[in-house]
């Protein structure tokens, strides 16, 4: 596994994302990651499966400080008081005392930045969690929250793959020293045909999966959580530290397009 620091946290640069996880299958899945070495577990009030990825690290033989665990806030919550009663329930659906990293999660155009941001921190002042973030900010957006928070913001968590690489917020999150989090690295499977993947897959004896996987994960700042509940793709996430692409490679992968994101979105949200 390699990781990524942020100030004194490190970070594996693989964790395992739970979106659509439900019930028996989401505890199943996350014990069975646990199992093969994953260390980076992300979840959120609105995949409504808190409970059990909770149960599955409690029942785990890994223990529970070895585990980066981020649930993230529904935007809902517009008020100090109300995030951190949120956040409180959320620590009683996972069983934990404390998550690693609390986001909002997305943007709220009713919300003021400045309240949202003062309940997080309210959260790790009371102990709910150790550091807090952003989901699907904006430059603007992340750049106005980091102006209204006193806590450095950890990450911003976006869709990020080859036809979506989030360029601007990028380079912005590296001068800033902010972690940018990867989710749908796979673009929900869009990668999957991918002519460029496949040839560079045949050169490394690699799938096209975990060539994007490497391309994404090999970027300065960045981490990914690949969602599966497949072992054999559990694994084979896992198994992207054992090359590295060129930069000529890096450059030739990175092909932004609306088209293919809009793609991915629908094959996403509603499985065309």
């Amino acid at each position: 596994m390699e990781y990524e620091t942020v100030g004194d946290e490190e970070v594996p640069k693989i964790g395992l994302g739970t979106w659509r996880l439900q019930g028996e299958t989401c505890r199943r899945t996350v014990e069975t990651a646990l199992e093969l070495g994953y260390r980076h577990v992300d979840t959120a009030q609105a995949y409504d499966n808190e409970r059990q990825v909770g149960r599955a690290i409690a029942e785990s033989s890994v223990e529970r400080e070895e585990v980066f665990l981020t649930t993230k806030i529904w935007p809902g919550h517009l008020d100090r008081d109300a995030i951190r009663r949120s956040a409180a329930s959320s620590l009683a659906q996972l069983g934990v005392e404390q998550v690693d990293l609390l986001l909002i999660h997305w943007p709220n155009p009713l919300a003021s930045t400045a309240e949202v941001m003062a309940g997080l921190e309210d959260c790790i002042d009371a102990g709910f969690a150790r550091h807090i973030g952003v989901s699907n900010f904006s430059v603007e957006q992340l750049r106005t929250a980091q102006a209204a928070a006193d806590a450095p913001i950890f990450t911003d968590q976006v869709q990020f793959h080859p036809y979506q690489p989030q360029r601007d917020l990028r380079a912005y999150c590296r001068a800033h020293d902010v972690l940018v989090t990867a989710y749908s690295p796979l673009a929900h499977g869009g990668v999957l045909h991918d002519d460029v993947l496949r040839e560079l897959g045949v050169v490394y004896g690699k799938s096209p999966a975990q060539i994007a996987l490497r391309w994404v994960v090999q970027q300065e700042g960045v981490v990914a959580i690949p969602k599966s509940t497949s072992e054999r793709h559990l694994r084979e996430n896992l198994e992207v530290f054992d090359f590295e692409l060129t930069d000529e490679e890096m450059v030739r992968i990175e092909r932004p397009s609306r088209l293919r994101t809009g793609a991915s979105f629908l094959r996403g949200r509603f499985g065309v």
